[in-house]
């Protein structure tokens, strides 16, 4: 089981064995691919990408040469490479590297930015330091073993289109208006249908409108995504089925996660602490 990626937390990340090296590759997602190294030395002859390379440190002291410079990032900073730039790749230390990589593909990355943008966003540094960045990216990053979720694949790319425009100094126009009825009826459908995978092209027809679009107009009308509301609306069910006594796994099953450690993940998330700590708390209050 590949290990959670947080941000705010020590992400308990184990030391890299020595002599242990690895690559991960992560179920394929169109328009995407996942993957982490583990390595000593110099691994990466000089190469190139056709896609976005968009990775995130987390052991050791990444290096490689870019756009004629050497550069190295440490853990929590955030790489970004632009499609087609030569670089090589290897530790900085002794201790060896692990990272994990996503590599976008600029057509994919198009259609979360505004119709009449004329350039894919470039961003000079390759290595940055963003939180949320770098939260954006464990979302998609933090489990290797599992496919992402539609909806939320859907968010990512919206977020990354925002936070690499803003970056290149180019960020996006918010929303003249935000579809307020339009945007209503996906809500209801959401709240409607939050126990079962809902796929974009259903939000889609809802809205009329395309996802990325929706998805922006949906957050100026509720500070939220589709998808986070679609995840909220299942905790808010679960949290009701705990107190009266369901267990955890029929939980999961009846409020749409895919078993019961997709469920604590994002009980834990939410609430900051599992859900047998949450029901425990709750029941004491009872008393």
């Amino acid at each position: 089981m590949t290990k959670e990626i947080e941000q705010d937390t020590d992400p308990g990340i184990e030391r890299l064995c020595k002599k242990h090296e690895r690559f991960i590759s992560a179920p394929p997602t169109p328009g995407i691919e996942r993957m982490e190294a583990q390595f000593f030395g110099n691994m990466f002859a000089p190469h190139r990408h056709d896609t976005y390379a968009l990775g995130i440190t987390m052991h050791g002291v990444q290096t490689f040469n870019y756009r004629g410079e050497y550069r190295a990032s440490n853990p929590g900073n955030v790489i970004i490479l632009h499609p087609d730039e030569l670089h090589d790749g290897g530790a900085g230390t002794d201790d060896g590297l692990q990272y994990r990589m996503l590599y976008l593909e600029p057509a994919l990355l198009r259609r979360g930015l505004d119709h009449d943008h004329a350039s894919l966003p470039f961003i000079g540094d390759p290595v940055i330091h963003d939180p949320i960045l770098w939260s954006t990216l464990a979302s998609v990053l933090g489990e290797l073993d599992r496919d992402v979720d539609p909806l939320l694949c859907d968010q990512f790319i919206s977020d990354i289109a925002q936070r690499l425009s803003q970056h290149a100094k180019a960020p996006l126009k918010q929303p003249r208006f935000n579809a307020a009825h339009r945007m209503d009826q996906v809500r209801e459908f959401l709240a409607a249908h939050f126990d079962r995978p809902v796929q974009s092209d259903e939000l889609e027809q809802v809205a009329g409108m395309d996802r990325y679009r929706l998805i922006r107009h949906f957050r100026a009308r509720f500070g939220t995504t589709p998808y986070r509301y679609l995840i909220m609306r299942r905790l808010q069910k679960a949290r009701a089925l705990m107190v009266l006594g369901q267990p955890l796994a029929g939980v999961a099953a009846d409020t749409g996660f895919s078993d019961q450690s997709h469920l604590n993940r994002h009980f834990r998330q939410t609430y900051g602490v599992t859900p047998g700590r949450w029901l425990s708390l709750t029941r004491q209050d009872d008393r």
